[in-house]
């Protein structure tokens, strides 16, 4: 990246960050969940999946699992069958069991608080241990990039790269580390909300203004 389009970057991401840390100023994820290793298993499921539909299906799943032993005792055929309205329920399910056992045995039951011990779990990459991090513990050491902060850093040429993580880099790079924790939220709700990812009008939308080119940019992201 050479320094002039650095130099805009940084400028730009300043103006939308700044939107967002304005409208969405409390970061919280909309997956509902009461332990901790709920909110875990709420981020695996949805991979690939709304958050409405992961909703509905732990709204039954987690009156049965609580806490993490209650998930490294499940049965692997049963949970995935209690899980199976969901995208890749297979894999999901064992990586859930999995990495239940792997905080039984290693971490006596609690959650890991640092990126790297969470992503040698089963099924924890980048962007969700991020999401976990923040979320639990208020803990913003990189940026969670999913599908909605991919769109939006590709549609307001924030990054030139494809990979999620990669993504994530880029926007540590021109975005100041005190707002780190605006960034996921505020682009996954304003997509939600504001801009879907349906191409369409979004000439007024507010960071759309910010980025007019925006418009005519409907990168696809999967």
């Amino acid at each position: 990246m050479n320094v002039r389009k650095k130099k805009d970057r940084i400028a730009r991401a300043k103006k939308i960050v700044a939107y967002l840390k304005r409208t969405y100023p409390e970061p919280k994820s909309e997956l509902q969940y009461k332990t901790p290793f709920q909110f875990l298993v709420a981020v695996v499921l949805s991979a690939q999946c709304t958050d409405k539909k992961v909703n509905q299906c732990t709204a039954e799943l987690f009156k049965k699992y609580r806490t993490t032993k209650d998930f490294a005792r499940a049965d692997i055929k049963k949970f995935s069958k209690e899980i199976s309205s969901l995208t890749f329920y297979n894999n999901k399910a064992k990586n859930i069991i999995e990495a239940a056992k792997q905080i039984e045995n290693e971490y006596a039951s609690t959650l890991p608080r640092t990126a790297k011990e969470l992503q040698q779990l089963p099924g924890i990459g980048y962007k969700t241990a991020h999401v976990i991090l923040g979320e639990l513990y208020g803990i913003y050491e990189g940026i969670a990039t999913d599908t909605h902060v991919k769109r939006f850093s590709k549609r307001f040429d924030l990054t030139d790269q494809e990979e999620l993580e990669k993504i994530s880099k880029d926007l540590e790079q021109i975005i100041s580390k005190k707002d780190w924790r605006y960034v996921n939220n505020g682009f996954v709700l304003y997509g939600r909300y504001i801009c879907i990812a349906r191409p369409h009008d979004c000439s007024e939308h507010p960071l759309t203004k910010i980025y007019p080119k925006a418009s005519n940019n409907w990168p696809k992201t999967r």
